[in-house]
């Protein structure tokens, strides 16, 4: 059988490396990155496979000089629920209180104040400090 993208094989895993596994898959190695493991994130890869675990995969691609892309999260079945989450953009979670935008700039702009005055003590008294060293 040829390997073309999109077919789901049984492989075995012949080496793990910290970037993903090396699966053999009829009689040629291809690599499953780590990010097509699992669906969930994947810190070490040493948790999800071990050498000479047969796996299920799914070709992504062969390129041109031989390369084989893999995944083992694809080859997995799909989730129960293929379609997107429908939102009811009408309903609102919990009453946010009425602020208006001349309100929230106001504020925005007494806290940038603020912040920015005690940046500038901040700075003044770090320069008052070097210059009393260098004179030294």
């Amino acid at each position: 059988m040829t390997l073309k993208a999109g077919s789901i094989l049984e492989g075995t895993v012949v080496n793990i490396t910290n970037f993903g596994a090396f699966v053999e898959v009829d009689g040629k190695t291809g690599l499953v990155h780590i990010s097509e493991v699992a669906d969930s994130f994947v810190k070490d890869i040493r948790e999800y496979l071990k050498e000479k675990d047969k796996v299920k995969v799914k070709v992504l691609s062969v390129d041109d000089n031989g390369k084989i892309s893999l995944s083992i999260k694809q080859a997995s079945a799909p989730k129960k629920s293929a379609r997107p989450i429908e939102i009811d953009w009408a309903k609102k979670g919990k009453p946010q209180p009425t602020v208006n935008f001349e309100d929230k700039l106001s504020k925005f702009l007494k806290d940038s104040e603020e912040k920015f005055q005690d940046l500038k003590k901040h700075q003044d008294s770090r320069a008052r400090g070097y210059r009393k060293n260098s004179s030294s």
